[in-house]
């Protein structure tokens, strides 16, 4: 073998592994969004320099020589040399929700493997490889989105098939009751919450961990409804108009949940009226001995109802409500209230219940009041109920506590929202300690994002003893927030990532327990 063949060799190896590198990565990008290809394009553009420019445009290099040169060998030396230090730099790194494989990826993976492979026998056949080698490269973020395009009549065959199967499933359990929950935040611990009061009396299913898409749903009725099941509580997400009544389409829920409406998402749905109407497409879904429940504390739900007229809701809430919750205590120790139930035709007036949880924060008691509310129009009986509440267990990453490291931490890692991030600030205020906030930042919101972030700021200068904001792509609004309020910059610290911001906080000495909240986590795709 000659030095020509070995280097020939060596170019086409990590050629491929340059394909593979970025295949991985495109592909878990575009599993986070949802494998929905405007979110993807959204994220290309929002990540232009970042992203693209640093991971792949200087192959350019590679095609711009070959125009000035007739040298080939040196084409391929430079083409050799930046697939090497491609590999090395987007070698594969532990991810927050690492890329699943599942049988759609794995399809996707097969053509664009096929579309390489010719890419790959083109550029040899018709001359001089390297300069399409290194175009087919930079174009790898687009042949993730044409490998979807091709592959999607097959998709939508088996979705479909998949859709069917579950439909009919639904259709043979006419004694089944499906609750649909939806809602711009609140609705998977609400869906938690439900699942634990209402299995005092019935045998209830609920969608897993945040199972709340199309597909998601499908396969939680394909793989684990049974017929022995009662109860269906079914989360309900969504990112575009229609994916809330896609679902119902499939469902047919007769009780709904509508936990909150607000800026979440707004950047993929463009105006919260969408937002609004989305998650309405439950309440439309309902047949007419339906029922919906309705947080008659958010004031987009209410002028929603009252903007419709005719939209029968039970509301939940904290005053004028069908169901009211009064007289909240929250600690560090939990939350206790009363809840005043209202008085319905055939059942005797009965007087307010008190109820008792380990779970933080005043959002929790709006959260366990919908599961409430909608337990006793089920016929649950109050003290039954009351046992369930006690019992009830942090949901993962939302107000968890764990203590680490000699340190109080306070969990609220997932999802962060306006309201989540407000309540998330005042349980953290309620704790006797030196309080620590670390935080990347709210996202998603659109064009409230850069006010929102700043709000939250301009909150945590008056609740937080230091602050650990996380990057500094997001941050800078929260930034600006504290220094609107006068906070001191020695209390403020900018780390790189979540592990350097808790080996700073680590590091920080205080004479009291250290409490530290982690309010959101972004996920791989910012």
């Amino acid at each position: 073998m000659t030095l020509f063949d070995l280097g020939l060799l060596l170019s086409v190896a990590l050629f491929i592994v340059c394909w593979a590198l970025a295949a991985l990565r495109n592909y878990h990008i575009f599993q986070l969004n949802s494998y929905k290809p405007l979110s993807q394009l959204r994220w290309l553009r929002r990540n232009l320099a970042g992203e693209y420019l640093l991971r792949y445009a200087y192959f350019a290099a590679v095609p711009v020589i070959s125009l000035f040169t007739e040298d080939p060998a040196l084409a391929a030396y430079v083409f050799t040399a930046l697939c090497a230090l491609h590999a090395i730099a987007n070698r594969p790194r532990k991810a927050k929700k690492p890329l699943v494989f599942t049988n759609r990826l794995k399809r996707m993976f097969a053509t664009d493997a096929a579309l390489t492979a010719a890419a790959l026998a083109g550029a040899f056949h018709f001359g001089s490889p390297y300069p399409a080698l290194s175009l087919w490269l930079m174009a790898a973020p687009l042949v993730t989105l044409l490998t979807n395009a091709i592959n999607a009549p097959v998709e939508k065959r088996i979705n479909d098939r998949y859709i069917e199967d579950a439909r009919r499933i639904i259709k043979n359990m006419p004694r089944l009751t499906v609750i649909g929950v939806t809602g711009s935040y609140g609705k998977t611990s609400t869906k938690y919450f439900l699942h634990r009061v209402l299995s005092s009396k019935f045998n209830v299913l609920m969608t897993p961990e945040s199972y709340n898409t199309t597909m998601g749903v499908v396969k939680t009725i394909r793989n684990d409804l049974r017929p022995f099941h009662e109860v269906f509580v079914c989360e309900m997400g969504a990112r575009n108009a229609g994916d809330i009544k896609e679902i119902c389409d499939i469902v047919s829920p007769r009780l709904g949940v509508i936990t909150s409406i607000g800026p979440q998402h707004l950047e993929s749905f463009g105006t919260m009226q969408n937002i609004v109407r989305t998650k309405f497409e439950l309440a439309d879904a309902l047949p007419d001995d339906g029922a919906l429940f309705a947080n008659g504390d958010n004031a987009h739900i209410r002028g929603e109802i009252a903007r419709r007229g005719g939209c029968r809701a039970v509301s939940y809430g904290m005053s004028e409500c069908d169901y009211i919750a009064k007289d909240i205590s929250v600690s560090s120790a939990g939350s206790a209230f009363t809840v005043a139930f209202p008085d319905r035709p055939g059942k005797s007036a009965r007087l307010a219940k008190e109820f008792s949880t380990k779970l933080l924060g005043r959002h929790n008691v709006t959260n366990i009041l919908a599961a409430l509310a909608v337990a006793d129009y089920l016929g649950v009986d109050a003290d039954a109920a009351a046992v369930s509440v006690r019992r009830l267990e942090a949901v993962p990453h939302r107000l968890q506590l764990i203590s680490r490291g000699g340190m109080i931490i306070i969990d609220d890692a997932y999802n962060s929202n306006e309201s989540g991030s407000s309540a998330a600030l005042e349980v953290l205020g309620g704790f006797d300690g030196f309080k620590i906030l670390v935080t990347p930042g709210m996202v998603e919101l659109g064009e409230e994002q850069d006010r929102l972030n700043r709000k939250f700021g301009q909150m945590a200068a008056s609740v937080c003893d230091f602050v650990i904001l996380v990057g500094e792509r997001v941050t800078g609004s929260i930034l600006a927030g504290l220094k609107s309020a006068s906070y001191p910059d020695e209390k403020i610290f900018i780390a790189r990532d979540v592990v350097s911001a808790f080996e700073r906080a680590a590091a920080i000495r205080a004479n009291k327990q250290k409490v530290v909240l982690v309010e959101n986590d972004l996920p791989d795709n910012y």
